[in-house]
């Protein structure tokens, strides 16, 4: 990246926490903290989730999120947005509604019209950036590309083949030419009650209809009385490995450390094949944020920070006491 694009990103991830921090520092709860920090992400065109997001294989953005509180044990979640401006405050009206835990499609944003949230063209997530790495997915996997390289109205239909090349890996299973990004965020409050909030456009050319970690309760997002955590990388990996419940349960039934306990997943999954990395804070304050990809955008506000928020992207920032790399 260029050194004004890292001075952006670290910008709008200062932003961010401290949109959450100044709601814990005024005594507000750790689930509003965690909305209002993914918000801010999800209006920021750098991060991949809302205005930002990456495309799938046909040209759209398809957007998902959820959300959870660890004091009350709610969850809610939305995917195959594409009209939804800020999805992470979907899954917040779902989580509240008491009736369900998981919408997706057409019932998720009629649902998000009738909660008089904000609805947008799907033409306002389109972003040049994103577009060209779009079209670069082809170019990697060496597919036709979309005629009209600077219109965001041309959408490829690709054929079949091209279409299971393309979606999310090439012939060997690569994903490391795929942008990702996911963003989360974990909190504790005043109270010692943590939550957690996950938003994303999920993987770079993925398949129409493709649904990741993000969204699904104890994969990509989990809180308990206990521990809070959100998840980025490889959803697949997440999936199959349960990642988010994974930890809580190491933290709850093995009375393992959230760093540990975050390794230990971690170390799993890239041995499975996954890449990425979790943020995780439990209720005492700790916080582990651990990854085995080259850098994961991160950074945390506490007392011990003074208030501020310090941020980090390369693995070989250290930021925190909690903050660990898995070498390759």
């Amino acid at each position: 990246m260029t050194p004004d694009v890292e001075k952006s990103l670290r910008a709008g991830l200062y932003e961010a926490i401290k949109k959450g921090y100044d709601i814990l520092q005024k005594g507000g709860a750790a689930i509003d903290a965690v909305e209002a920090a993914v918000r801010e992400l999800e209006n920021n065109p750098l991060f991949n989730a809302g205005k930002g997001a990456v495309f799938n294989i046909k040209g759209i953005n398809q957007l998902e999120a959820s959300i959870m509180d660890g004091q009350k044990g709610t969850a809610g979640a939305a995917t195959l947005l594409t009209t939804v401006k800020n999805p992470i405050s979907l899954a917040r009206k779902v989580m509240e509604s008491d009736h369900h835990v998981f919408l997706g499609g057409a019932g998720a944003e009629s649902y998000a019209k009738e909660q008089d949230l904000e609805i947008v063209d799907p033409s306002y997530f389109w972003t040049k950036h994103r577009w060209e790495q779009h079209e670069r997915g082809f170019l990697h996997s060496a597919c036709a590309v979309p005629t009209s390289s600077s219109s965001k109205s041309d959408h490829w239909s690709p054929t079949s083949t091209a279409y299971i090349l393309d979606a999310g890996m090439d012939e060997q299973g690569d994903f490391s030419h795929l942008p990702m990004g996911t963003v989360g965020a974990v909190a504790v409050d005043i109270l010692g009650a943590v939550a957690a909030a996950t938003s994303t456009g999920g993987m770079s050319n993925k398949w129409d209809g493709r649904i990741g970690d993000t969204p699904i309760i104890g994969a990509g997002t989990w809180a308990d009385k206990a521990v809070a955590i959100s998840g980025t990388g490889t959803g697949e990996y997440f999936i199959r490995q349960g990642t988010a419940q994974f930890i809580a349960s190491r933290i709850g039934l093995l009375k393992e450390g959230i760093g540990s306990a975050s390794k230990t997943a971690v170390v799993q999954m890239k041995q499975m094949g996954g890449e990425g990395g979790v943020i995780c804070v439990d209720s005492s304050g700790n916080i582990s944020m651990t990854f085995c990809s080259a850098g994961m955008y991160r950074g945390y506000c506490s007392r011990q920070t003074g208030h501020s928020p310090v941020i980090g992207i390369f693995h070989d920032e250290v930021i925190a006491p909690g903050d660990n790399h898995v070498a390759k």
